[in-house]
């Protein structure tokens, strides 16, 4: 895989911005790319496939300094997110982390993001590309009932795999009594951080907020561990596609909803039609309707059966050469060793085993639809 695999963005009129690590990526010898207006680690010396296996079977660290943290402080912080979101803000305990996404009028996704309870706040982690956005969304939409506060002083740090653990506990042992999903302040390398048990990978693994002037020194802490090494953009991409994660901006986007994004088992049932707390949240009459009627497209995985890699953009087709859908993620996965994607399909043909064809170059690609995470995830539930 080379860096042109990636999905790079960034704009071309400012200057990239740096994370707190940056120094620390060019001392490691990595490759920079842009994205998300960010110069950042595409990969290191070793390259992208050694990364990708590196962290499924140890534990690899990864810079997300580029995503936005927000602070919604105040007594009806939850209540007020919960007006913008189709997930239940209002009963997630102290302590516990949730998956959510922002919609719009007519359901679409405006971004995805991960929400913790903690004592005094909720804690908010969006996507780079999108962070203005939310926050303006957010202050916007909900600025007059709690207080909306963005975080740029704080850094964030992944650390993934099956011995993330074992790795990060040398430092706090406190680390390791934390579950997939749940969240707490812990003090690392003399460092305050608030570290949550998730990620990215679909592997064990924690995101550590940190300040931005302590990054480095954490960083350095953590990868002195022998099981850990640096992980840039490239590894980080094919893990998420092989544990089916969405990127934004590729998988899912303000014209595609929930339920075509096959993300339902986000929305609890306590905010879904009949529910105690149902709708209220933009576009909750066009989620609801396709809830209960089904999409009309909808995102599968795809197998290709021959070794031919099937990049984003790609026309799916049946036997007749008829265009079904297109592919939003692809690559020739490490782990499978066999050519993944996820497209979106027309329902009638995103059924289990469907055989179809993907346009690549001129020539049709048979593939399988087939369903994900193409590697099984292995969070701690405890």
């Amino acid at each position: 895989m080379s860096a042109l695999d990636l999905p790079l963005s960034s704009s071309t009129n400012s200057p990239l911005l740096k994370t707190p690590l940056h120094a620390l990526h060019l001392e490691l010898g990595a490759k920079m790319v842009p994205f998300a207006g960010y110069e950042m680690p595409v990969n290191y010396p070793g390259g992208i496939i050694a990364e990708h296996r590196h962290c499924r079977s140890t534990a690899s660290l990864f810079d997300v300094s580029h995503m936005g943290q927000v602070r919604l402080v105040g007594p009806d912080a939850a209540k007020a997110l919960e007006s913008l979101v189709p997930v239940d803000i209002v009963d997630l305990a102290v302590g516990k982390q949730r998956y959510g996404f922002f919609t719009n009028t007519s359901g679409g996704i405006l971004d995805d993001l991960m929400i913790t309870r903690r004592e005094t706040d909720l804690l908010v982690i969006v996507n780079a590309a999108c962070k203005d956005a939310d926050i303006r969304h957010m202050v916007t939409h909900i600025g007059h009932k709690c207080t909306v506060q963005a975080l740029p002083e704080r850094a964030l740090l992944a650390l993934q795999g099956p011995q993330a653990v074992k790795a990060l506990a040398r430092l706090n042992a406190d680390a390791a009594t934390l579950t997939f999903m749940t969240g707490r302040a812990l003090t690392l390398a003399g460092a305050d951080c608030f570290v949550t048990r998730s990620g990215y990978t679909g592997e064990d693994g924690f995101e550590i907020s940190v300040a931005a002037d302590q990054a480095e020194a954490l960083a350095r802490a953590l990868l002195a561990q022998p099981e850990v090494k640096p992980c840039g953009l490239g590894a980080r991409d094919t893990l998420r596609l092989e544990a089916g994660l969405c990127l934004y901006g590729h998988d899912i986007d303000e014209k595609t909803t929930p339920v075509e994004a096959g993300l339902t088992w986000a929305i609890q049932k306590v905010r879904r039609s009949g529910g105690a707390r149902a709708g209220g949240y933009p576009g909750s009459s066009v989620i609801d309707g396709q809830l209960a009627h089904g999409p009309t497209n909808k995102r599968v995985g795809l197998l290709g059966l021959e070794r031919v890699p099937v990049r984003e953009g790609a026309t799916i087709v049946n036997a007749q050469g008829h265009k079904l859908g297109h592919v939003t993620s692809g690559t020739l996965s490490p782990s499978v060793d066999q050519p993944i994607a996820m497209a979106y399909l027309a329902g009638n043909h995103a059924l289990p085993h469907h055989e179809v064809f993907a346009e690549v170059r001129g020539k049709r690609q048979p593939m399988r639809v087939a369903p994900m995470p193409f590697s099984p995830h292995r969070y701690f539930r405890g």
